[in-house]
């Protein structure tokens, strides 16, 4: 644990503000929900929650079968992470930040299917990513109106494109692990 020399005071109701550098540096926003933690010295550990990590596990068997069906790389993610990668090295993504661009397509709440070959977008997948991928499909994983990460299907293939069963595949992927949370 690193100290970071701010010394903040519980207000009557029981508030601790956390420093604005802290929350930027942490990607925290109004409304990310926060773990919190006692150790036996009276330490208190806020921890962002991700209710998708619980499903870690469960996520990579599913990734692993979508990968194996499609031949495509898959990604699943928090909102702020790479949790689960099949299809290419594992090193290289899990637990790096992903991109602005994935950020503000979940926070959008949108899916999106591109490919090279029709002049669309591809976008970064993490954060600082080369560009290298042809096609992607990115769905958002939303229950009760939150989203919680997403499920991206992406191809360094020549002329990639997504058919209509691997686009299926993807929303089915975001709906059942969205309903596994809830």
């Amino acid at each position: 644990m690193k100290a970071t020399g701010i010394v903040r005071r519980i207000d009557e109701l029981g508030r601790v503000v956390i420093p604005k550098e802290i929350r930027r540096t942490l990607r925290m926003r109004e409304g990310t929900p926060l773990e919190i933690y006692t150790e036996k010295e009276g330490e208190l550990i806020f921890k962002k929650y991700s209710p998708i990590v619980e499903l870690e596990d469960f996520a990579l068997e599913y990734a692993e079968s979508i990968c194996q069906f499609t031949e495509h790389i898959v990604i699943i993610t928090d909102m702020d992470t790479i949790l689960t990668v099949c299809g290419t090295n594992k090193k290289e993504y899990i637990g790096l930040p992903v991109s602005i661009d994935i950020e503000k397509i979940m926070h959008d709440r949108k899916s999106v299917i591109s490919n090279k070959l029709e002049g669309a977008t591809i976008y970064p997948i993490k954060r600082d990513d080369e560009i290298n991928y042809t096609a992607q499909i990115l769905v958002p994983i939303i229950g009760d109106s939150e989203c919680f990460g997403m499920v991206i299907l992406a191809s360094k293939e020549e002329k990639a494109l997504f058919t209509t069963a691997e686009i299926k595949v993807a929303q089915i992927a975001a709906t059942f692990l969205a309903s596994q949370i809830i």
